[in-house]
């Protein structure tokens, strides 16, 4: 019979083998808090084929001189773009299923999503200024003609705003970025040739004797935010601008995108003292292939339109590829890039995270830092486990970052985009900048490292191969070892 020491050491030994204990000088967990492991370092871990999800663990720094042939070494001085933050979209499909959890489960998960000391710390939601192709119904908040008749509805006050109301009680940092996909109806025409009204909420071109209109949507929409206590960071003129066949939609190409930012929609920000940050574009990199609109934003740079407050553009990946971020940065290395949506579903096998931890992790997430953007924003927070609430016209084979079980509304599956989004928030706080690297470089293997305005550095690390790898960070002062287990993603945290 087996001693229980032996014991003991028979399951360190199999913690080794699988990855759950594999740091160097690790420091012993407090046995009164076994779920806070202690260190000097702080590490998340999440492997594909779900043996730790989001799986806290500590390290410590090591005493001995570092020889190891896979350090990455950290480069303070080489800096690159400041972060502004980490999420997901808050739209009305999210909104009503956690609306549908009971009030404590509510409060529990947003604490683990969005809390910078209990959870992940997601910084940054995009919501939809009206309607998207996942709100609960199709509107505007000035469906009748006049822009006097701007007001939020009860999409905005009995789903949207209680919500965002508790998510900042949470964290009060986050920032918001708000995203029109269709302008009112009344403001349509359906071409901008013929200029006959388009009655429709798919479609249509936004007819230039309303752009002034349009642009007092835009600040009373940010007012009326204002007045319930709520902060809109950014906005983009158009989601999908050259996407004609959303369920709610509107075809703005870029130079009707310069004249109405240009001319309208920037002289009454600066003349209501809105702040608020513009980015323009928000479509895919590869512009649809519409040959007259490739390189959209720079088209709008090159064209002469101030800084402030067009900050830079954002991006989707429904098509193309992330190096066209690379090229848009340097033609224009003083505006911002910002990711903004992406969307798992049926068609890349969503739910299955051995497949899309890697790939999301490697193409969104790192792939869009590594290549000058401030942030990333994925699709719908919150599902159901029927793929909705969803209209039609709308994507009927999305799923949400995390599915809900609609029998109950209690039980939750995490997908890709909950954790990678995590593994970002979780330890490159807003106001970080990314640095530089040297040193270790091997195919399997991304990484970036950063260094949080409050003096500690972060690095988030995904292993896509099919061994684990003991890997060494080396700040320039201190170093520790990890062994990132196969197919993960490691997020760490220490001090200098």
């Amino acid at each position: 019979m087996k001693t229980l020491f032996q014991i003991r050491n028979l399951l360190l030994a199999v913690a080794v083998i699988s990855g759950l204990a594999s740091c160097d000088g690790a420091k012993k967990t407090n046995s009164e808090t076994p779920e806070e492991p202690e260190g000097d370092v702080t590490i998340y871990i999440t492997t594909s084929t779900r043996s730790q999800d989001f799986k806290k663990q500590a390290c410590n720094f090591s005493e001995k001189q570092n020889m190891s042939p896979s350090t990455i070494t950290l480069l303070p001085a080489v800096r690159y773009q400041s972060m502004d933050g980490f999420g997901a979209a808050i739209t009305g499909s999210t909104c009503y299923n956690l609306l549908k959890m009971t009030a404590g489960n509510r409060g529990k998960f947003l604490r683990e999503t969005f809390s910078v000391t209990e959870g992940m710390g997601y910084s940054y939601i995009r919501i939809a200024i009206g309607c998207s192709d996942f709100s609960l119904s199709e509107y505007t908040c000035c469906d009748t003609p006049g822009i006097l008749n701007f007001a939020l509805t009860t999409e905005e006050t009995q789903y949207i705003i209680p919500v965002l109301k508790e998510i900042l009680a949470i964290n009060p940092s986050v920032k918001l970025m708000g995203s029109p996909w269709t302008c009112p109806r009344w403001m349509k025409v359906n071409s901008l040739a013929d200029r006959q009204p388009f009655d429709s909420w798919t479609g249509g071109q936004l007819n230039p004797s309303y752009y002034a209109d349009y642009a007092s949507y835009f600040v009373k929409w940010i007012q009326a935010f204002a007045a319930e206590g709520i902060r809109i960071y950014s906005v983009t003129p158009q989601n999908e601008p050259l996407n004609r066949g959303n369920s709610a939609s509107l075809f703005m190409g870029w130079q009707e995108q310069f004249d109405f930012v240009k001319n309208h929609l920037t002289p009454q920000f600066k003349s209501a003292s809105i702040n608020t940050k513009i980015y323009l574009f928000d479509h895919n990199y590869n512009y649809d292939n519409i040959g007259d609109q490739n390189d959209y934003p720079v088209k709008i740079y090159d064209a002469g339109i101030d800084s402030e407050p067009v900050a830079g553009a954002a991006y989707h990946n429904y098509g193309g590829d992330r190096a066209e971020l690379m090229d848009v940065h340097n033609s224009h290395p003083d505006r911002e890039l910002i990711f903004t949506e992406t969307s798992i579903g049926t068609w890349n096998d969503g739910r299955n995270l051995e497949t899309r931890l890697v790939e999301d992790m490697r193409d969104v997430a790192l792939g869009t830092v590594n290549n000058w953007c401030r942030g990333v924003i994925v699709w719908n927070l919150m599902l159901d486990s029927d793929r909705g609430p969803n209209r039609e016209g709308g994507c009927q084979t999305c799923y949400g970052a995390v599915d809900i079980d609609k029998a109950g509304y209690s039980s939750i599956t995490r997908n890709s985009h909950y954790y990678i989004i995590g593994h970002l928030s979780s330890v490159v706080k807003p106001g970080a900048v990314r640095i530089g690297t040297s040193g270790f470089s091997e195919t399997g293997f991304t990484f970036s490292a950063f260094e949080n305005t409050d003096g500690t550095y972060a690095a988030v690390l995904l292993n896509s191969t099919a061994e684990s790898k003991k890997i060494t960070l080396d700040d320039g002062a201190r170093h520790f070892s990890y062994d990132v287990p196969a197919k993960s993603v490691a997020s760490c945290l220490w001090k200098k």
